[in-house]
């Protein structure tokens, strides 16, 4: 059976892919799994491809979730029938992104998450979203709110520690689609036009007056983009 996989960024959940699922769900078999908390992304993927035996898959995966993507094909490459990189990057952390993420796990231990929206979303979010679209950052910041502060504390630290997948990218050899938002600051499409030259069958679009969640801010364009690809690899 073939369908499609929608991976989460982080800290958010599967609820981040409403959009989405509502569009797809009536063509293709959907999973959205939530990867908050696993201890690293090599165990997000074994998790995920263990529920899915069987299928054959056009993985999609924004920030968090195309790090886990990477470590899907790397695991199990027959397994991937295509796959969709939105608003990501191949690279490591570097030594400074480390020390944040372990300074704002510090501080999820001493007081909580209250404070984790305002601190994320202002790079979360593109510029148009922040002055037009004050409904999405409500949404964000609910999702954000609502997660377990424990698995936000895993996930950084699976974050700080993940592979770099570079090395990885000339072995990718299903189609895939390189998307990101026009006014993302975190992976910003100077990220994306590199991963669409290493890939080799790869296209790069980008998606307009969207920033690092690109999904939700621009689910339209997203939604086109993602339907168009899907058609051919599935």
């Amino acid at each position: 059976m073939t369908g499609v996989i929608l991976l989460h960024a982080f800290p958010y959940s599967p609820q981040m892919w409403a959009p989405q699922i509502a569009l797809l769900q009536e063509r293709y078999p959907v999973w959205a799994p939530n990867i908050l908390g696993q201890p690293s992304l090599e165990q997000a993927a074994k998790t995920v491809l263990d529920k899915m035996e069987g299928w054959e898959q056009a993985v999609v995966g924004l920030s968090m979730g195309g790090y886990t993507a990477f470590r899907m094909w790397e695991l199990a490459p027959e397994r991937v029938a295509g796959l969709v990189l939105a608003d990501t990057r191949a690279g490591a952390d570097s030594d400074e992104n480390k020390a944040a993420r372990a300074q704002q796990a510090e501080r999820i231990r001493q007081e909580g998450i209250g404070w984790l929206p305002e601190a994320l979303l202002k790079s979360h979010l593109g510029a148009t979203t922040h002055k037009e679209r004050p409904s999405v950052g409500a949404e964000a910041s609910r999702m954000i709110l609502e997660a377990d502060p424990e698995r936000i504390i895993h996930s950084l630290s699976a974050l700080a520690n993940r592979a770099d997948s570079r090395l990885l990218l000339p072995t990718i050899q299903v189609p895939t689609l390189v998307l990101v938002g026009e006014e993302d600051t975190l992976t910003p499409p100077s990220e994306a036009r590199y991963l669409a030259s290493a890939i080799p069958d790869s296209r790069l679009l980008i998606v307009p007056d969207a920033g690092h969640m690109s999904s939700l801010e621009n689910p339209k364009a997203f939604n086109t983009a993602l339907l168009g690809f899907l058609a051919e690899v599935l």
